[in-house]
């Protein structure tokens, strides 16, 4: 993934960019990656996930791996790695439209790319 390809946060407020403050440059284009190699989705829907309330919860998954003493690049791998032994539950999957059973990081990362579509 080149610079020129990486899509900017439109959400620096809050979304994953926020909540990882002064690690938010360098996580960004990190955590899109790793999220698109995992989840095999297009990168726009990456950053519609890194920017919503997801987004969010998914940076405290990258802190908590920080706070134990891992690397940036290791903490997000750590995070997608777990995010993905996730399934999608029954409640999940009513409540989001997302089908049961699929990984949670897929899940979110598809829904916020449709959602951002509509």
């Amino acid at each position: 993934m080149t610079a020129t390809q990486t899509p900017a946060t439109q959400n620096e407020a809050w979304g994953f960019w926020g909540t990882m403050e002064e690690h938010a440059p360098a996580a960004w284009p990190l955590a899109l990656q790793a999220i698109c190699a995992a989840t095999a989705q297009p990168l726009d829907d990456a950053r519609a996930f890194l920017d919503s309330r997801h987004g969010r919860h998914f940076a405290d998954s990258v802190r908590d791996a920080l706070a134990r003493g891992q690397a940036l690049p290791k903490a997000i791998d750590t995070a997608t790695a777990q995010w993905m032994t996730w399934g999608i539950g029954r409640t999940t999957s009513r409540q989001h439209g997302i089908p049961r059973g699929l990984p949670y990081l897929t899940g979110f990362v598809a829904h916020c790319g449709i959602a951002q579509a509509a």
